[in-house]
């Protein structure tokens, strides 16, 4: 929109390259902020703001939206949120992979992979996690998602076993619960132990709620290696079951012999997704993190200690390295580091390039922020999809990259007013470096930030300028999503 009126506005980003997140070419244009809200969008020669910033030769995008996280309890342990800012993320999603903070209260240290939230159980529902986020807020803003795990772990008796009629009610009141005080779906993780019993029957049934209120399931898979086919195809039939977006949690083809199936297993989704609204999200590494589990050591060569309860200083080592030590065998290893994490070292790249080209794959660091060493994906997998894959491999255009951490998870996860730059929308902007933004965290040293972002507001307040992270900037809000019928409030202030 063009306008020779000298409006006056908080906030004018002159200059730019807009890439709006829809996935359409760039143009060079104004862009207004006023309250919260982009105001306008076009030449704004005549107007006047409180503030401006000449984004000349810099691109001028949505506000990255991390769909997949671990940051649930990192939003009040470490509020700035660097390891985002510095990325140009302005919203989470969290509760991934079956584990969320809520609906459980306890001080014991419940069975991993639940144990990655450090900072304790305290929060018996969505409500009391949104009411302390409301008065704790943090540099960016959250959606979350309940925990099939969580809940297990909350109300089954044998976690080994299959639910009860009983325990699988409970577990659905609390499901319609969250949905109702805006939880934005629910997130399953069958491959882990305290869910790997549950049958299809029992998370359909468990989820009942979601027929009759909507939201999204998220899906971390029961197998992604040789019987990754049949974990598509159940987390389908779950998703239609419920008549609900249904998303692939970090899809990826682990270990050797199954390295080179993307493109079989991408023609399976993409088949899937003529029949229900199905997609997926990937992290753009050929590692994964999670944790320690022994079994899995002959999968891959190279495994990467991230933290160990019994050996603390095994953090940051190679498992081969602490094997030769011990004198013994990775297996043993393991077996005597565990409980822990570990980043392993299973995937093949090509792969991970099929995976994130798909058109309706996301971008979800999967990052776990209370490992000792973490994975860099928790620091550099924005910075590395746009400076790495679109611009110095030409994977895909920087405006399809964009659309992809942007206005595509905006779509699917019904995040309203987000995604894209639009009057009416709110300011959540990301002004980077297409020439020099990259990725500096690496495996040895996986805590760095990256560079390029050069500013970042959220709802039009700045979070990084020039960039720098602004200290004490903590404009978050909890989102929640118009896939839900009920709990839509949390965006009230706009």
């Amino acid at each position: 929109m063009a306008t020779g009126i000298a409006e006056h506005y908080d906030l004018i980003i002159r200059n730019g390259d807009v890439i709006d997140g829809t996935g359409a070419p760039r143009r060079r244009a104004d862009i207004a902020v006023r309250q919260g809200e982009i105001a306008a969008l076009g030449n704004l020669g005549n107007a006047h703001a409180d503030a401006e910033i000449d984004a000349n030769g810099l691109a001028v995008a949505p506000g990255f939206i991390d769909t997949h996280t671990h940051d649930d309890w990192m939003v009040f342990q470490s509020p700035e949120m660097l390891s985002k800012v510095t990325q140009g993320v302005t919203t989470i999603i969290a509760g991934n992979c079956g584990i969320s903070l809520f609906p459980l209260v306890t001080d014991a240290i419940p069975p991993a992979p639940l144990d990655i939230m450090r900072g304790g159980y305290r929060f018996e529902s969505v409500r009391a996690y949104r009411a302390s986020f409301a008065v704790n807020p943090a540099a960016v803003n959250v959606a979350v998602l309940i925990g099939q795990s969580t809940l297990r772990a909350r109300h089954v008796a044998q976690l080994g076993a299959a639910a009860s009629d009983d325990e699988i009610e409970r577990m659905r009141q609390d499901v319609e619960t969250a949905l109702q005080q805006g939880a934005i779906g629910v997130s399953t993780g069958t491959f882990y132990p305290p869910s790997s019993a549950a049958s299809e029957e029992e998370i359909v049934r468990m989820c009942e709620p979601m027929r009759r209120l909507g939201g999204v399931l998220v899906s971390h898979m029961r197998d992604e290696s040789d019987n990754i086919r049949d974990s598509i195809d159940e987390t389908a039939r779950i998703g239609k079951a419920l008549n609900v977006s249904t998303v692939i949690s970090h899809h990826k083809l682990v270990g050797k012999r199954n390295h080179g199936r993307s493109r079989e297993t991408l023609a399976q989704i993409k088949d899937l997704a003529r029949t229900m609204p199905l997609c997926l999200d990937c992290y753009p590494y050929a590692a994964s993190s999670t944790m320690l589990r022994p079994e899995r050591v002959m999968q891959c060569d190279r495994i990467l200690i991230t933290w160990s309860a019994t050996h603390p200083d095994a953090a940051g080592r190679y498992l081969e390295d602490i094997a030769a030590d011990w004198g013994r065998s990775r297996h043993e290893a393991a077996q005597m580091l565990v409980p822990g994490g570990a980043v392993y070292f299973i995937m093949d790249e090509g792969d991970v390039r099929d995976i994130l080209a798909y058109p309706d794959t996301m971008v979800g660091s999967d990052g776990i922020p209370s490992d000792e060493t973490p994975h860099p994906r928790l620091w550099g997998t924005f910075p590395r999809v746009l400076g790495h894959y679109a611009r110095d491999m030409g994977l895909f255009p920087l405006e399809r990259a964009v659309h992809k951490m942007t206005g595509l998870a905006a779509q699917r996860f019904g995040l309203e007013r987000r995604g894209e730059l639009r009057i009416g929308h709110v300011a959540d902007i990301t002004i980077f470096d297409p020439a020099t933004i990259q990725d500096r965290a690496t495996f040895d040293d996986p805590q760095q930030p990256s560079v390029g972002v050069r500013h970042v507001f959220v709802a039009g307040a700045a979070t990084m300028r020039d960039g720098v992270p602004i200290g004490g900037s903590r404009p978050g809000r909890f989102v929640t999503s118009t896939l839900v019928k009920t709990g839509r409030q949390a965006d009230s202030t706009l």
